[in-house]
């Protein structure tokens, strides 16, 4: 979740969501428990509206219950999840409800503040209501709408995907989320990023933080440590590219007193730019004008110009000494405090600037 990739330069071809998968297995499943016969595909409604069909690898049934396993198919997006299998496993029973057990490789969810309850398994509302559609379906073609449905979704190795995910941080223990709003995988799509980002700070709420320690990932995240050593985990953002979304959920929640932000000096230079996605697919930083902002914080032409020199933004240390004195680190600083600022005014922030060596500057508000 951390390592954001590149943007291939090529038609993307799309997936379809792990609650997507799961629909169809349950669907497949439950069919196959009804008619007591195997189950090769079935054809679901994605929530867009859009009918797929799903090709099932396995579908087995006894008197008592019935299981169906996919393949996902993640299309290009660069999801932990691609080509796992995902399985489906029902019982039929007097209740009248449609209820989910969590099978191996499925999380379950610890701490409040997401959409499912503690205790419950991590599988979200939009794939819950997905699964309650087709089981109700089925029941009613067969005159069966007096049963319930016990539906357990299971992840091969899911515990071992999870730990490539943030789910720990988000209070999901033992397995992966399923998870889908239109049952489509767009590759590269920031949606599901951004909705990390909003349930993170949400669950920070939850268990009463108001203060948040963000960073643009795992490493920038460590570095920080270095300050924050016994900061509380489920406090702990990494927001990716997206400064913007981050400090509008920030903004939104009035929980939120103070914010310790961590940004690595490529993205610092985009940020003071005004870049709030500062992905390389979307920007770049632009020496025209940080040799500006060197000239802003004081420098002779002679050292700004050596700026425009330069083939990276990380290369700015070779220039000015990666100093918490150091006119231009703290003037770029101030830049980004500015921007931040705007879209959250509310809040308390901080910013600690970091290079490639983990070293850390903060910047000294005037």
């Amino acid at each position: 979740m951390s390592d954001l990739q590149e943007i291939p330069n090529k038609p993307l071809r799309r997936g379809y969501t792990t609650g997507a998968c799961a629909t169809a297995c349950t669907k497949g499943a439950l069919l196959s428990l009804i008619t007591q016969k195997k189950i090769d595909k079935t054809t679901i409604t994605l929530p867009i509206g859009e009918e797929i069909i799903f090709q099932l690898i396995s579908s087995n049934y006894l008197k008592k219950n019935a299981s169906c396993s996919t393949i996902k198919d993640a299309g290009d997006d660069p999801d932990v999840t691609h080509k796992a299998e995902i399985s489906a496993k029902v019982w039929l029973n007097e209740s009248g409800e449609i209820k989910f057990k969590k099978g191996e490789g499925v999380g379950e969810v610890t701490l409040p503040g997401l959409e499912i309850g503690v205790g419950e398994p991590a599988i979200n509302p939009v794939p819950r209501k997905m699964m309650e559609t087709v089981c109700k379906k089925i029941l009613s073609d067969y005159n069966l709408e007096q049963k319930g449905v016990i539906v357990e979704i299971s992840v091969k190795n899911g515990e071992q995907l999870a730990k490539r995910t943030l789910n720990s941080r988000l209070g999901i223990l033992g397995g992966i989320s399923i998870l889908g709003t239109t049952g489509i995988v767009t590759p590269f799509s920031a949606a599901s990023y951004i909705a990390s980002i909003q349930q993170g700070i949400d669950v920070a709420i939850a268990n009463g933080c108001t203060e948040l320690l963000i960073n643009s990932g795992g490493r920038s995240e460590k570095a920080l440590r270095k300050i924050f050593p016994d900061f509380q985990e489920s406090a702990c953002i990494h927001y990716g590219n997206w400064i913007q979304e981050t400090f509008e959920k920030i903004h939104d929640s009035e929980e939120i007193k103070e914010v310790n932000m961590g940004i690595m000096l490529g993205k610092a230079s985009k940020l003071a730019q005004g870049y709030t996605n500062t992905h390389s697919n979307k920007t770049t930083w632009n020496k025209e004008f940080i040799h500006q902002l060197a000239i802003e914080a004081g420098y002779q032409k002679e050292t700004a110009n050596k700026v425009l020199a330069l083939n990276m933004a990380g290369r700015l240390q070779e220039i000015f000494t990666f100093d918490a004195e150091e006119a231009f680190f703290q003037k770029l600083l101030q830049k980004c405090y500015e921007h931040c600022f705007k879209i959250a005014p509310k809040v308390t922030l901080n910013i600690y600037l970091i290079n490639n060596n983990n070293e850390i500057i903060s910047y000294k508000k005037v």
